[in-house]
């Protein structure tokens, strides 16, 4: 009785974003790297192709090498090089925010933790503040990411950040991959910083780079996802946030071709990999934006394998998610399990 009223607030919600534009389809083979390809391969083809190279070894296409080029100033902003440079130069420098934990009673004598925090798609800077600082509170040193085409690292033409999830494939694919070399190298520099036991929280799109970043990535020792789906192309297909992405997309690609395309940056390809790395599954039951059956087939994806982890369900829907009182008790459920796991 109550999925009617969440649904219309959550497309109220949704309206309240007036920016979106459609984009025109493009392949991005310019994102592509141009050898391995037959002359004469047809753009599906040749992503088929390389979708499946990358698969073959995910570990190399999701490394980098390490840096000691960090900035931290005084006001707890960090600034490092991505590793994977992009055209746009106000794109290629990562922009971090450190929370460092408050000491107390309960964590002195503990080993020092921290948690890399990667917000939702087109969070402003402010996003995620409140929960870093939640974090710290409890005694967890936090480390928030802007994600890439966000906030400062947004280029001129940009009013939001429509370059790391686009009717652009292979722009889309490269650049979600950057998120993952930019959270890697974070949680490079807090080992350098004498961590030693770090996990990563992600929301929405921030929960998706997260689950790559900690599957190939064994130092991550837990991971905490905020709203979660299998396939990164079926929520940009049935998700209210995206309907602008799917109006590009439509009459060239179909969702199986989509599917396909952009497996390498699906939490689903890389399920195996979580087997040693407790996870909190967080979904809302009336979210229009990750729809509930694909939070759910993920979450019996991890049972059916028998992977460690945990599941909350809030009653409440995508975007409703960052209002009173519900994100308290998705606060709540995120602190608890790192605090606990960590």
């Amino acid at each position: 009785m109550f999925a009617p009223i969440f649904h219309a607030w959550e497309r109220r919600l949704a309206a309240v974003t007036t920016d979106r534009v459609v984009r025109p389809f493009e392949w991005g083979l310019d994102w592509v790297p141009s050898n391995g390809f037959r002359p004469g391969m047809r753009p599906a083809e040749i992503f088929d192709q390389w979708s499946a190279e990358i698969l073959s070894d995910s570990q190399a296409f999701f490394s980098a090498p390490q840096t000691r080029d960090y900035t931290l100033a005084p006001d707890g902003l960090l600034r490092y090089p991505t590793a994977l440079p992009t055209p746009h130069a106000t794109n290629n420098t990562v922009h971090a925010r450190f929370f460092p934990a408050r000491e107390s009673r309960w964590t002195r004598g503990r080993a020092r933790r921290a948690v890399v925090v990667l917000p939702q798609w087109n969070s402003d800077p402010g996003g995620h503040v409140g929960l870093c600082e939640l974090l710290a509170w409890f005694g967890l040193s936090a480390l928030r990411l802007s994600l890439p085409y966000h906030d400062e690292r947004m280029p001129p033409e940009l009013n939001r950040a429509d370059y790391i999830v686009s009717s652009n494939i292979g722009r889309t694919l490269q650049v979600c991959r950057q998120a993952i070399l930019d959270a890697r190298r974070a949680i490079d520099w807090l080992e350098q910083q004498g961590f030693e036991r770090i996990g990563i929280l992600g929301t929405s799109l921030g929960s998706c780079l997260s689950m790559l970043t900690a599957a190939h990535d064994s130092r991550v020792r837990a991971a905490a996802l905020n709203h979660v789906s299998p396939y990164f192309a079926d929520v940009v297909w049935e998700g209210l946030s995206t309907t602008h992405v799917r109006a590009g997309l439509d009459g060239h690609v179909d969702l199986e071709q989509l599917r396909r395309f952009w497996m390498p940056i699906s939490p689903q390809a890389y399920l195996e990999r979580m087997r040693n790395t407790p996870t909190l599954l967080v979904y809302a039951k009336y979210d229009l934006s990750f729809p509930l059956h694909l939070s759910r087939e993920l979450v019996r994806d991890f049972r059916a394998l028998n992977l460690p982890h945990h599941v909350a369900m809030l009653p409440c829907g995508h975007y409703s998610t960052g209002h009173s009182p519900f994100k308290w008790m998705d606060g709540y459920v995120l602190t608890r399990f790192l605090c606990t796991n960590l």
